[in-house]
């Protein structure tokens, strides 16, 4: 390739007292320059990151376009160079760094520090289990942030919904069932209520809630194994889930806290719990009319990311909805328009086993159905499955089972959502 210090040397090295090959020299210099412009416009390589980096590597520097130029190929090349978008960044990048992002690694909320090494390799994020956090979890989370490369932030989740899914109340307050808070409860009341407890879980450094349930499930139960949703909805109601739904929404995101919409499309009258065995919603065509409105609300006002349920939806196939690209790129994403994070339940699922995929396998084929962030439960076993998780979709995309352009995709939704802007 040409470099303009290279091209003015010659012009500089040409012999002053010999016009004729003076002229002979610009002559070479300006089909030199035309021949790089003709490559690079037709390079299709991928930049690569700086070995020694930590960041998301480097961009491609503008080529220089000669004043004795006067190709039509320099306007289009000099944009297309000098451009710069989180996917153009993010194409320099390891498919095994872009994978890592796509994961969000479980540990215990009283360890944090057990996520280090994954989240140092690159983990998008880390969702925390436990009941009870400990007083000084901001300061170890912002230890474990420390460790992001190129310090580009991390998505801490957890599960605080209210009533007996709470997993932070000792340190931001509690929130009753939210069947209680839809029956009760105004949905300025609901607002005001939840981001008192986001403002403290954001100043504890957890900045995503795997919340609201907006599920259209009127059982007056506690969830249990044959219903997953019970007290956990706001209704039976769909009106008063999309505006309880809303608000609640609203509520995190006025304290600082992304919420996580779930379960779509729609956990409300399943006929089990995914979580222990194969499960199946309403047929898509109740869930159209009964169960994809607070959904669609949630969309319409803003919502930031939307959780993916592991239950069958009679009508949209056979594979569970977090593995079936009908249920997410064709409806969620397509039909419904939904530009945010699309986040699977947990991948650890009796549903997600039974229906033949590994925890790995179904990394792969979330990805590939439109998903961009995979979770899985807390084991014994996270550093080796987290590097399982990763080395699958990496050679998924190696093998041309998953397209390279469809992770880089799922990783520029999974920065977007934390608002990061690699090329700032």
């Amino acid at each position: 390739m040409n470099h303009p210090s290279y091209r003015d040397r010659r012009r500089a090295t040409a012999p002053p007292r010999l016009p004729g090959r003076a002229r002979n020299a610009r002559r070479l210099s300006a089909a030199a320059a035309v021949a790089a412009m003709l490559l690079v416009g037709c390079d299709t390589g991928t930049p690569k990151a700086s070995p020694h980096s930590s960041g998301p590597g480097v961009s491609l520097a503008p080529s220089a376009t000669p004043s004795h130029s006067r190709s039509t190929f320099a306007p289009a090349l000099t944009t297309a160079a000098t451009a710069c978008t989180n996917s153009s960044k993010l194409a320099g990048w390891s498919n095994r760094r872009l994978a890592m992002l796509t994961i969000a690694v479980p540990v215990s909320e009283t360890s944090v520090s057990d996520a280090t090494s994954e989240v140092s390799a690159g983990a998008g994020g880390v969702l925390l289990f436990g009941s009870k956090a400990p007083s000084d979890l901001g300061s170890r989370l912002t230890t474990l942030k420390s460790h992001v490369p190129g310090h580009l932030g991390l998505l801490v989740m957890t599960d605080e919904e209210g009533g007996g899914i709470q997993r932070m109340a000792n340190l931001v307050g509690s929130l009753p069932w939210p069947a209680y808070m839809g029956a009760h409860w105004t949905p300025a009341q609901i607002q005001q209520n939840v981001t008192k407890v986001a403002t403290k879980m954001a100043a504890a450094q957890v900045n995503m809630d795997l919340a609201p349930v907006v599920d259209v499930d009127g059982r007056n139960v506690a969830p249990s194994h044959t219903n997953p949703d019970g007290w956990r909805s706001f209704s039976g109601n769909t009106a008063v889930v999309s505006k309880a739904g809303v608000a609640y929404m609203n509520g995190l995101r006025a304290g600082g806290v992304i919420p996580v919409v779930k379960h779509f499309p729609g956990l409300g009258g399943s006929t089990y719990n995914s979580d222990f065995g194969p499960a199946r919603t309403l047929p898509w065509s109740t869930l159209q009319k009964v169960g994809i409105p607070p959904f669609t609300a949630a969309i319409k006002a803003g919502a930031l990311a939307i959780m993916v349920s592991n239950n069958i939806v009679p009508g949209l196939g056979t594979n569970p909805a977090s593995l079936s690209p009908t249920a997410i790129s064709s409806e969620l994403r397509g039909k419904m328009g939904f530009k945010g994070l699309v986040v699977t339940d947990s991948l650890s699922a009796k549903a997600i086993s039974a229906a033949g995929f590994s925890v790995p396998a179904a990394a792969v084929q979330a990805l590939r159905s439109g998903a961009d962030m995979v979770l899985f439960d807390l084991g014994s076993n996270v550093s080796s499955q987290t590097s399982s998780i990763a080395t699958a979709i990496t050679n998924a995309v190696t093998g041309g089972h998953l397209s390279r352009s469809r992770l880089i995709d799922a990783a520029g939704h999974v920065l977007a959502v934390r608002h990061v802007n690699l090329c700032s």
